[in-house]
């Protein structure tokens, strides 16, 4: 009862935040206490952190690489783009700006979606002459589809991240299953988000009022390398991925190789400035994900996980499509009440702790919590950390977004989503396996 305490306690500091208390600090704190108190021995923190080095570099990594696109002018470049494809209708432009939502989930991952895309989307509609009510249909659709959209890649968030380094999962064989799979989520996303904004979206802007996209570039020659940065660590990561090369080292080589770029000599009127990468890289995520590992291994330790355990064995006990949809919806609920980092880990302990499973029914499992960390999250406004960073990123630019009528957004758009994308992985598993 102790660990789960420590843990209850620490996702209330994480929510409740008193003064002003960063959510890394939280983390941090439950972790010193479940050291403290013994739930976990200090003799445990080298296999822990040979389960979290890689993602939390992976992911420090994959910010770095959007922070140095950012202030080379690539996002803004893609967002007016889209804005000029749209031709002036909100109809035409609403579906574009969803795919480039989820295409930059996938490549550069959710957070940094949102991290980058939120600010850049918001200011373009702004600038098109839209009022800030019509602008938000589409920022939080922006917003909402990089959570549902990030299943495609190991590297498209940090739960697959810890997911596939807890079993081993390569990046060609995780991508196998889980493309399939993003493009049913896409789908179901972009459908139920078109039926639910259709009246704010019905509206006209003047796409030659917004600025050239060449204008938004600052550094041509950074830019068009992080095509080809962004390409070769994408083509790399396959290429590696049955040698043991680690997903971060292939990303820091990525985040490196750009970083000197911008940091040549010459680099233009606005060079890359490292002083604002450092104080923009999320630190706050890297010491909660790292103090909550800590403090969900104390409820390994106490034996708690093994109630997840049994209900695992007991819906794979009923085939494929009840592991699939149990163990998903399990997860999605316990990323919505304590977040997804800690929800990932307790369901991936509690697979990998349960008896009996056949392999395809431990795969489905394994696979639906990925799944089930990545969309539920989306029904609460405390699910995931892309999320607060959303609602943070907003409420500094004067869109403040209250709790009821975000859990209305979710509690309407999430579950069909994650219905119908965990109801394609069990079709998908069982007709490749």
């Amino acid at each position: 009862m102790l660990a789960l305490a420590i843990f209850l306690l620490t996702v209330a500091l994480v929510l409740l935040r008193p003064r002003r208390l960063g959510i890394g600090g939280a983390a941090l704190l439950g972790a010193a206490v479940s050291l403290g108190s013994g739930t976990v021995s200090w003799r445990s923190l080298p296999a822990l952190w040979d389960l979290v080095w890689d993602p939390t570099l992976t992911f420090l990594g994959l910010v770095v690489i959007s922070l140095i696109l950012e202030q080379a002018g690539f996002f803004r470049w893609a967002a007016l783009h889209v804005a000029r494809w749209g031709a002036g209708s909100g109809r035409r432009l609403f579906p574009l700006l969803v795919l480039l939502g989820a295409l930059v989930s996938a490549v550069l991952g959710n957070d940094g979606a949102v991290l980058i895309l939120t600010p850049v989307v918001l200011t373009l509609l702004l600038e098109s002459g839209l009022d800030s009510a019509a602008a938000l249909a589409f920022v939080v659709a922006t917003g909402f589809v990089a959570d549902t959209t990030s299943l495609p890649f190991v590297t498209s968030n940090l739960t697959n991240i810890l997911a596939a380094r807890y079993f081993a999962i390569p990046f060609d064989a995780y991508a196998a299953v889980m493309l399939p799979v993003d493009a049913v989520a896409l789908m179901a996303t972009l459908g139920l988000l078109w039926v639910f904004f259709r009246h704010s979206i019905a509206l006209r802007y003047p796409p030659d009022s917004l600025a050239r996209p060449r204008d938004a570039v600052r550094d041509p020659v950074l830019f068009k390398a992080g095509f080809v940065v962004l390409g070769a660590a994408l083509a790399a990561y396959f290429l590696t991925a049955r040698l043991g090369v680690p997903v971060s080292a292939v990303t820091g080589v990525a985040a490196l190789a750009l970083l000197v770029l911008g940091l040549r000599p010459g680099a233009g009127p606005r060079p890359l400035q490292p002083r604002r990468l450092a104080a923009d890289a999320p630190w706050q995520i890297v010491a909660f994900g790292l103090g909550m590992y800590v403090v969900v291994y104390g409820l390994r330790n106490a034996g708690l996980v093994a109630f997840y355990s049994r209900a695992v064995e007991w819906l794979a006990a009923h085939g494929v499509v009840a592991a699939t949809l149990g163990v998903g919806t399990l997860s999605a609920l316990l990323s919505a009440i304590a977040n997804n980092l800690p929800a990932v880990l307790i369901g991936s302990i509690g697979v990998h702790g349960a008896g009996g499973l056949t392999p395809l029914t431990r795969e489905a499992a394994v696979y639906a919590n990925i799944v089930g960390c990545d969309l539920g999250p989306k029904l609460t406004p405390i699910g995931s950390l892309a999320t607060l960073i959303w609602l943070h990123t907003l409420a500094r630019r004067g869109e403040r977004i209250g709790w009821g009528r975000y859990l209305r957004w979710g509690l309407i758009l999430t579950p069909p989503i994650l219905f119908a994308t965990l109801a394609s992985l069990a079709a998908w598993l069982c007709i490749i396996r």
